[in-house]
């Protein structure tokens, strides 16, 4: 019986307790090992003790180096029948030694989100101007050549489904929406709005949003609540808090950075209404969906509410301004009955988008259909094909510049 082999090129190796991203990379990995796939994990980043044992979940684990020949001997051993690239600078560095000695492997690019989207929005904020998306932005033109190139892209959000096809025209048999595959709930016993207290922020801090909103928190945000709700206070979560991060503690201010959660659904659940004021952002905020899950209502802005639901659906509130943020939030936290029909609008979302063992199975069957079809599929991608024997060129010379460079050190 034949046994696909995919093999996935990670930027990191997967931490589902640091991020969502973590999370629904090792879901990722587990779509294909639970459809029999042989499933091999491949990456250049340092070792973590937070990683995933994925030797244990039946992974073939090989630590790897940046621009480095012996990349090739390994992807030839291994022989892939796909290979995903994990963000568009892994493409970028791998997926021209993947052509060569793996021609007719197929390339699946996972975005997690669009990079030069949450890039051209953080610039933004800082220059204090609208946010658009610039054609001509260098990030912008990198991360679509990657889509173009790959055979199918990974989409989590459905508005950047359709900034791609709408805006920079990237055909749709290169796309698919893949919602974020969530891990499931490890209980069942969920604490009522009698049992909860406290506001709750979770995230991983080296990301740029996350910190973002932390120090909006601590800034903005938390001293208006803080007036009007006294005793009540504020429990940051999260992987990689930095000094920065932990020096924002202040029990006296009833802010409270607690650090790293062990279990990021057990935190949540102890407290009534999740704070997301993210400022800038791309493709779907893990944090917020954890919170539905969780049955705890969320107040976000709506780059934190976008991929997910509409503001009207929302379960909690999607706020525009700081003030209409924390009275949304103020009377979220003090209202037990609406606190609950919030609560119960989530599991709607969820159950409608969010059934991840489907999402699993509905990826694999596409992957699996498209690689009969491969060479079909090819044919009729006449930029890719443009990609391939032009752009592409330069990042292979410049890799094999800086090998023969480190090689005469």
């Amino acid at each position: 019986m034949f046994q696909p082999h995919l093999v996935v090129i990670g930027y990191v190796w997967p931490e589902p307790s640091s991020s969502a991203a973590g999370e629904n990379m090792l879901n990722l990995l587990l779509a294909f090992v639970q459809c029999q796939w042989k499933v091999s994990f491949l990456t250049a980043a340092s070792d973590s003790i937070h990683k995933a044992d994925l030797t244990a979940l039946g992974i073939n684990a090989y630590p790897i180096s940046l621009n480095n020949s012996s990349f090739d001997s390994l992807i030839s051993q291994l022989r892939p029948d796909a290979v995903v690239f994990d963000r568009f600078m892994i493409e970028e560095q791998f997926s021209w030694r993947v052509r060569k000695n793996c021609p007719d492997a197929m390339h699946i690019l996972n975005t997690e989100d669009l990079h030069s989207l949450r890039h051209c929005r953080q610039q933004a904020v800082k220059q204090h101007t609208k946010a658009t998306v610039d054609f001509y932005d260098p990030m912008t033109q990198r991360e679509v050549a990657a889509i173009i190139r790959c055979d199918l892209t990974l989409i989590i959000s459905a508005a950047e489904y359709t900034l791609l096809t709408e805006k920079f025209n990237v055909p749709v048999q290169q796309l698919i929406q893949t919602p974020l595959l969530l891990s499931q709930l490890t209980t069942e016993t969920i604490p009522d709005f009698s049992q909860r207290s406290g506001f709750v922020f979770i995230g991983n801090y080296r990301h740029a949003p996350n910190w973002d909103a932390a120090l909006r928190l601590k800034q903005v945000i938390w001293p208006q609540i803080r007036r009007q709700l006294k005793h009540a206070t504020l429990h940051l979560y999260g992987a990689y808090p930095a000094k920065k991060v932990t020096d924002l503690h202040n029990p006296k201010q009833g802010f409270m950075v607690e650090g790293w959660a062990q279990e990021a659904r057990a935190s949540i659940m102890q407290h009534k209404v999740m704070l997301a004021p993210l400022q800038f952002g791309a493709g779907v905020k893990g944090k917020l969906l954890t919170a539905m899950q969780c049955h705890t209502p969320s107040v976000t802005t709506p780059i934190g509410a976008e991929g997910i639901a509409d503001a009207c659906q929302w379960p909690g509130a999607v706020c525009i301004t700081d003030d209409e943020l924390v009275t949304q939030s103020v009377d979220l936290y003090e209202n037990a009955e609406r606190w609950q029909a919030q609560a119960d609008k989530a599991q709607q979302i969820l159950h409608r988008h969010y059934n991840t063992a489907q999402n699993q199975r509905t990826l694999v069957n596409y992957c699996e259909a498209l690689m009969r079809t491969l060479a079909a599929h090819r044919r009729q991608l006449f930029m890719q094909q443009l990609l391939w024997n032009e752009t592409l060129r330069s990042n292979q010379y410049m890799s094999q510049w800086i090998e023969a460079k480190n090689t005469k050190k």
